[in-house]
């Protein structure tokens, strides 16, 4: 029986635990995948204390963390076209990625590239997807000037990667201990907290032209006034905030068209995912912690097997 690491229960570390499951058996347009690397994102313990995407099914218990993950074909269900078994790919995990098998949907994997890492691979579904949607959505024109509130942690430091790639010139909010690492993505840094936003009209007197904002609250109520057009606000943090402000909630597409994409990017040099920390899977609980304590910069990533 396949070993993955879950919560028996909604609440705190206290309900995580290994347990060995039933061999996972792929349904109609799914793939079973032997697990080779998982990706570690601050929804993994958010879920765990009872948050549930928008329109998304109740959860399970117990349930299997883990939001993307990368690894090796094992089976192939009804339906599923491009795939086999023995292939390498990567993708989001419908039912959680810590785990030696783990189930992905064929319309949301990828092929995994040789060039490509199995950690690297395994964290770009969440962060790196999460800000290729947003700039997608946005569809600034080369030369815009594009404003990344929270730009020190996995989507921010992919967001910003993306757009300076596509031509944008960009501002990154984030802590001031994270100033050499947002400036070594190309942004110019300025420092959050009370009173950002005058420090970013200083940073970019000509204005800013978009927003992809990643913290919500007060902080995005302060940088929307930035903005002569709300339509270019995209938040991943604060859905309801973003709209009443005139913008919108950052539109996941999870496809594997997006993640060919990201990947390409990286294989090319233009995207680092910035995998920082690798924890084997017997150590889940301290990657969990790690991103739960909220200092992480770039990716955590598990290996498994």
């Amino acid at each position: 029986m396949p070993t993955a690491y879950v919560h028996t229960a909604f609440g705190g570390p206290e309900t995580e635990s290994f347990l060995d499951l039933p061999r996972p058996v792929p349904g109609p347009g799914r793939l079973l995948v032997a697990v080779r690397a998982a990706g570690v994102n601050p929804v993994d313990f958010k879920r765990r204390q009872g948050y549930r995407r928008a329109g998304g099914p109740p959860t399970e218990l117990p349930a299997v963390f883990g939001s993307e993950a990368a690894g090796v074909v094992e089976e192939v269900g009804p339906g599923v076209e491009g795939f086999a078994v023995g292939d390498e790919v990567f993708g989001h995990a419908d039912r959680g990625g810590f785990a030696e098998l783990a189930l992905l949907p064929a319309e949301g994997t990828a092929h995994k590239p040789a060039a490509l890492s199995w950690t690297d691979a395994a964290t770009l579904p969440v962060a790196a997807g999460t800000a290729y949607d947003a700039l997608v959505q946005l569809a600034l024109p080369p030369g815009a000037t594009l404003l990344v509130n929270g730009a020190g942690g996995g989507v921010g430091a992919a967001t910003v990667q993306i757009a300076r790639h596509r031509g944008l010139k960009v501002v990154g909010t984030a802590g001031s201990g994270k100033r050499e690492f947002v400036e070594s993505l190309g942004a110019v840094h300025v420092p959050s907290g009370e009173g950002v936003a005058l420090r970013i009209r200083a940073a970019a007197p000509d204005g800013v032209d978009g927003v992809v904002d990643l913290v919500g609250g007060e902080p995005l109520r302060e940088v929307a006034a930035l903005l002569a057009d709300r339509s270019r606000l995209v938040s991943g943090a604060d859905k309801d905030g973003a709209i009443e402000l005139g913008g919108a909630a950052i539109v996941r597409e999870r496809t594997g068209a997006v993640l060919d994409a990201v990947a390409a990017l990286v294989v090319a040099g233009a995207l680092d995912p910035y995998v920082t920390q690798v924890f084997p899977l017997a150590d889940a609980g301290k990657a969990l912690r790690a991103i739960e304590d909220g200092h992480v910069r770039g990716k955590i990533a598990l290996t498994v097997g």
